[in-house]
């Protein structure tokens, strides 16, 4: 049983992975070749946005849109502390503060309601992430940030494919920023990323930061990084949206049906509801499970694959404790003590989720199983 099944999905699509690949060796253009361009082109269309940056990574893509709205050593940026560390690390390269607001617990997503109190003078942008792949609440955060005049980046490193009353995560907010890591719903085969944006002069200026500032060769008009994604990755997944929306569709199906099986075994576990306006391309389907420890290594047992996304808030990890002014998180704290992570992918068929089911309804009721 795969976690998530990598495998499956290129047999699915070896022939146009295969071709997109041998295009790009024979053209010799692996940096900034035309399926960059491409690339960019259609994810502009699927989401909406007016412009598409691709990016080395998602990593590069919080980096670049950081720094393309100057945020600078003694800034602010409010984020939640349960996400991957990426997100408050590229905040801190930058010098700037990462200030976090507690998420809520059905979603997992930052609060809204606690963002305007964590407003100082020093904030520069607000950076909600829609965890596991469903969008936070943008529209209340959005008109937070519209009081004060911040804007609003998007992490949807998770969510590309997800859509929030009718629209397409990464085009929710000021500037959305996206992971193509070969485990996303939407993957390539190595490190890539994409920031899309509707503002000119913001994508003008993600642009040259992506190429070492340059405005022109050798014309550097400020500062930048190595952040192309080269063109075999743009290649890969170019051929992987050919059925991305299939895959998009399965994981929702999926997705329902683990809530419809699992919602069985409450309160013994807690299923995390989908928010009736949106959507999740469910890029982990994730649990909550008292005593998680004890059930994922039962399921070890039973050979069922598991992660924990994540098993300590940001605010706990050490590297970022030590700035940490001290505030208490309660529902994130309790949501990395219980996170499970079950598998997922869009080739996942009933009878493997009926196994991982039915050998999760024996770890939370041991006694009941012997």
């Amino acid at each position: 049983m795969e976690f998530i099944d990598l495998k499956t999905q290129y047999r699915a699509l070896r022939e146009s992975i295969n071709g997109r690949i041998q295009t790009v060796l024979d053209h010799g253009q692996y940096i900034l070749g035309p399926e960059l361009e491409e690339l960019e082109t259609k994810l502009a269309s699927y989401t909406g946005a007016k412009h598409c940056i691709t990016v080395a990574s998602g990593t590069e893509a919080l980096l670049i849109a950081l720094m393309a709205l100057d945020v600078k050593p003694g800034d602010e940026v409010i984020t939640t502390p349960f996400t991957f560390v990426a997100t408050a690390e590229m905040i801190v390269l930058l010098g700037a503060r990462p200030v976090f607001v507690d998420v809520q617990p059905d979603t997992c997503n930052i609060d809204p309601a606690r963002i305007e109190a964590a407003i100082t003078p020093r904030t520069r942008a607000i950076m909600p992430v829609a965890l596991y792949g469903q969008p936070a609440d943008m529209d209340e955060i959005n008109a937070v940030a519209a009081k004060h005049g911040l804007p609003v980046i998007e992490d949807a490193a998770q969510s590309f494919g997800a859509t929030y009353k009718g629209r397409k995560s990464c085009n929710l907010s000021a500037i959305g920023c996206t992971s193509f890591f070969p485990s996303k719903p939407l993957g390539c085969y190595g490190d890539g990323g994409a920031i899309f944006v509707n503002d000119g002069a913001l994508a003008k200026a993600m642009r040259e930061i992506r190429v070492h500032g340059q405005s022109g060769r050798y014309n550097h008009t400020r500062i930048g990084v190595g952040g192309r994604m080269d063109s075999i990755q743009c290649a890969v997944v170019l051929a992987k949206l050919e059925r991305f929306e299939w895959e998009v569709e399965r994981r929702r199906e999926i997705g329902q049906r683990y809530a419809q099986l699992l919602g069985k075994l409450e309160p013994a576990l807690r299923v995390l509801p989908m928010k009736p306006d949106r959507t999740s391309v469910h890029a982990q389907y994730t649990v909550c499970v008292p005593g998680r420890d004890a059930v994922q290594a039962r399921l070890k047992e039973a050979e069922v694959p598991t992660a924990v996304h994540y098993p300590l808030g940001l605010h706990q990890q050490p590297a970022y404790a030590a700035a940490h002014t001290g505030e208490a998180y309660p529902v994130s704290e309790r949501l990395a003590r219980e996170v499970l992570s079950l598998p997922m992918h869009a080739d996942l068929d009933k009878a493997t989720q009926d196994q991982v089911t039915e050998a999760l309804a024996r770890a939370v009721h041991p006694r009941a199983a012997a």
